[in-house]
């Protein structure tokens, strides 16, 4: 299958995870990937087996909340490839507490991340895909944008996220960009996994526990979400822009 033929993708966060998920499949598919982290060493693994399923990549290291590292890795990946048509805004941490214990670094590290690194990374992108008046840009929120205990930080940046979206939506349309949120649930990843043992709960509790509370009976896997993400990035969605698809098994609807 070569639905992303000639298209080259730039997905953050892509160590591991959604990210380096998001990035295998769009190599699968055809892209030229640039696969970005924090860490440039870190995405060795996931450079490597794109190559090895005869696919194209590269890894970058960037911060994506410094403006001169988000303006560094799109140059790096347009060098690189020839141009941008996809950016995945992926990258995100956790910093999780209640707010009467939640410190100003909980708080500004996590929006450093998701809303400073997402407006970083789509304000350098979008050159590209403006002057060849094609692009697809895809930002990764969450239910938790809709409430979530402990999150007061990461529920404030993610439904950020969905409103800087619909702007962005707004402002690139006429150029021929597309703009689009996938908000994940519960997915089973290295991130979910930190977090059950951070609580002291086996991982297998917890999934038994959020499994229990979906219409589905079963919590998400990278795949799920990698699958929305692909839709809002290729040609199938060239008439869908600025909107939130809740990817979570009905979890919202109970």
């Amino acid at each position: 299958m070569n639905t992303f033929q000639d298209r080259v993708a730039l997905v953050t966060g892509a160590a591991q995870g959604l990210g380096a998920q998001v990035a295998k499949e769009l190599a699968e598919q055809g892209a030229k990937v640039a696969v970005l982290d924090l860490d440039e060493s870190r995405t060795a693994a996931v450079v490597e087996e794109i190559r090895r399923n005869g696919g194209e990549a590269i890894g970058v290291g960037a911060d994506v909340g410094v403006s001169e590292q988000a303006e560094a890795a799109v140059a790096r990946a347009v060098e690189a490839f020839g141009g941008l048509h996809v950016l995945v805004n992926n990258a995100g941490i956790t910093r999780d507490n209640l707010l009467f214990k939640m410190t100003d670094d909980d708080w500004d590290s996590v929006m450093h991340v998701h809303l400073r690194g997402t407006f970083a990374m789509t304000r350098a992108a979008q050159r590209s895909m403006v002057e060849q008046r094609y692009g697809r840009i895809v930002n990764l929120s969450s239910t938790a944008a809709l409430g979530n205990r402990g999150q007061a930080n990461y529920s404030a940046a993610k439904m950020g996220l969905q409103g800087f979206t619909r702007t962005v939506a707004l402002e690139l349309g006429p150029m021929g960009i597309t703009a689009n949120c996938v908000a994940p649930g519960y997915i089973d990843t290295e991130m979910t996994r930190a977090v059950a043992e951070r609580m002291g709960v086996s991982l297998e509790e917890r999934v038994a526990e959020y499994a229990a509370r979906m219409p589905l009976r079963r919590v998400g896997q990278p795949g799920d979400i990698a699958n929305a993400v692909l839709f809002f990035a290729s040609e199938r969605s060239s008439f869908v822009t600025g909107q939130v698809l809740y990817v979570d098994g009905g979890r919202w609807l109970v």
